[in-house]
């Protein structure tokens, strides 16, 4: 099936946004102090990045890490860059592992939106299932004027399986991101094939690094980036480019129409 081409125009250049990635140093499971997240930060320099989202997790069972501890981190880290006059801007944002209790978390101002603006949260669903609350979730967020931004569903087993499900959520109004080591193969075969099937039938907004670190988890933006040109042409990566400048300022997002895969789980819910 050939992906519907999509028609933009722009004359000036795109900046590099990364995101979604791990860059603060000793929270989760990126960097383990700041000298590594110094590395991580030439790295991301040397990529060409010049702005990104500290993303880290929330609520995944593993590691706790509220609003007011991430915006007090990223402060902290761009107070540095700009002392040492380094080319790299970070801005807040936290990985949210999904729950049923995100909206009393909320009320506890526990909960980081992009940029701390309200518009938009990066969504973690767990590694091999999807909870039947989910599309409950998205509908109530959307109705709060917060779009999820569902993060790297390439590599949740249970979308593996069943595609159609995320094809159903996005129709709701949730938005996709794919991490870019699963466009280039870092993840195996089969999430990289995944990839290229949510990319055809247009279910996809978003690329990030969801970097860790300077090797195996690095920022592969711009191999990712090279791999959907080659596949899809110049004006889809500029279309996914766009969207994460708007991200960062906090402005719409384009969207095209997904195509569906087949029948989903939650369809019998609407």
């Amino acid at each position: 099936m050939a992906r519907k081409e999509i028609k933009l125009h722009t004359k000036e250049a795109i900046p590099l946004i990364d995101i979604h990635n791990h860059i603060l140093p000793n929270l989760d499971d990126g960097p383990a102090d700041f000298i590594h997240c110094l590395d991580m930060v030439r790295n991301a320099i040397n990529a060409g990045i010049t702005h990104l989202f500290a993303t880290p997790h929330h609520k995944n069972g593993q590691y706790e890490n509220p609003k007011k501890d991430i915006l007090f981190h990223v402060q902290e880290l761009n107070t540095y860059l700009e002392r040492e006059n380094v080319p790299l801007i970070i801005h807040p944002g936290q990985e949210l592992r999904i729950h049923h209790d995100i909206f009393s978390a909320m009320e506890r101002d526990e909960i980081l939106t992009l940029n701390n603006q309200g518009k938009y949260l990066l969504m973690e669903l767990p590694s091999n299932d999807l909870p039947r609350y989910t599309l409950e979730i998205v509908y109530e967020l959307i109705l709060r004027g917060i779009h999820p931004i569902i993060v790297h569903p390439e590599r949740n087993r249970m979308l593996l399986d069943n595609p159609a499900v995320l094809f159903d959520l996005v129709q709701e109004g949730a938005l996709v991101q794919l991490t870019a080591g699963s466009i280039i193969g870092s993840f195996g075969k089969k999430i990289r094939s995944f990839s290229e099937k949510l990319l055809k039938h247009q279910l996809v907004h978003f690329i990030a690094s969801d970097a860790h670190n300077c090797t195996s988890r690095g920022f592969f933006l711009n191999e990712a980036y090279e791999v959907i040109t080659k596949s899809y042409g110049s004006e889809f990566t500029l279309y996914l480019q766009i969207n994460a400048e708007a991200l960062l300022n906090g402005k719409p997002i384009l969207t095209s129409h997904p195509v569906p895969i087949k029948r989903g789980i939650f369809s019998f819910m609407k």
